[in-house]
């Protein structure tokens, strides 16, 4: 609150404005400011949403990270007028991973995302094997390095310091130059980092199926001793189910392809995904 106070206090006299002007300009009263200049405001995002616009500043200005680049701003300034090829190239240049440059041949690596039970471990091990490529079960590959299971790096770090455990292993096999099938955890479309590198460095092929099958094929591993949370038998578990497929369906659907497998045998999948990547790829041609 202290840090935040200042902050205000910092942008409002920058501008030369006073309490009187900020109060008059954002509706709010001067006594207010004042307790939210010396940290002792009852702040809210609408309001603090407010007492930025008020100021002329960008909300996040008041609320981003003490040890934020200073640059920054500006960074983001320019993004606000860049175009999508100036993006592209700065988000290159910045994950230090490089994309696929004009007439460069594309590296062959193929990650496969989508909710718990779409079959990526299932397919993308047959994709392998047909292939001739490796394949990577990317949380088995974060619990080796750690020598950690998921729940303990879970139950130690948290659900952010997995995260980062997640990039990292991803960014591994992103500069690699495979072959390499790699299925994802259902989740890697969540933090904004992560899923941009997936799909830069990445083929990605997002396994769809309905709520229902999933589930189905949840509890079905389950009970062959599959290593998953077991989930209730109930209605509930279906409802959650559907929440978290709703939320992520508009982050999946940014995969370079999609596969329905609903109504479709693992064997019709398999055939299906192998010639979408074989095609890609171009690799009948080649052979």
């Amino acid at each position: 609150m202290a840090e935040l106070g200042q902050r205000v206090r910092t942008a409002r006299a920058v501008r030369a404005m006073s309490r009187k002007a900020l109060s008059h300009s954002s509706g709010l009263s001067e006594r207010y400011i004042a307790q939210l200049e010396t940290g002792h405001g009852n702040v809210s995002i609408i309001l603090l949403r407010r007492v930025a616009h008020a100021i002329g500043v960008p909300l996040e200005d008041l609320i981003a990270p003490v040890d934020a680049s200073p640059d920054w701003p500006v960074v983001r300034d320019l993004l606000e007028t860049a175009s999508g090829a100036q993006i592209a190239e700065a988000k290159r240049i910045l994950s230090g991973v490089g994309g696929t440059q004009a007439g460069e041949v594309e590296p062959q690596r193929v990650a496969l995302i989508g909710l718990r039970g779409a079959g990526k471990s299932t397919l993308g091990r047959i994709l392998a094997e047909r292939l001739g490529w490796r394949f990577v079960e990317l949380n088995r590959e974060i619990e080796r390095e750690n020598g950690l299971s998921v729940a303990e790096i879970f139950a130690i770090y948290g659900q952010e310091g997995y995260r980062r455990l997640e990039q990292a292993a991803l960014r591994k096999f992103a500069v690699d130059e495979g072959p390499v099938v790699l299925a994802t955890g259902g989740a890697i479309v969540a933090e904004p980092l992560t899923l941009d590198l997936l799909l830069s460095a990445f083929f990605t092929v997002w396994l769809k199926a309905q709520p229902e099958d999933h589930l189905r094929r949840v509890r079905e591993q389950t009970a062959l001793g599959a290593a998953r949370p077991r989930l209730p038998d109930n209605d509930s578990a279906l409802r959650e189910l559907k929440a978290v497929l709703l939320s992520r369906e508009p982050l999946y659907a940014r995969a370079r392809a999609v596969i329905d497998t609903t109504d479709l045998t693992v064997a019709e999948t398999a055939a299906r995904l192998t010639g979408l990547v074989e095609n890609h790829f171009g690799l009948r041609q080649r052979r």
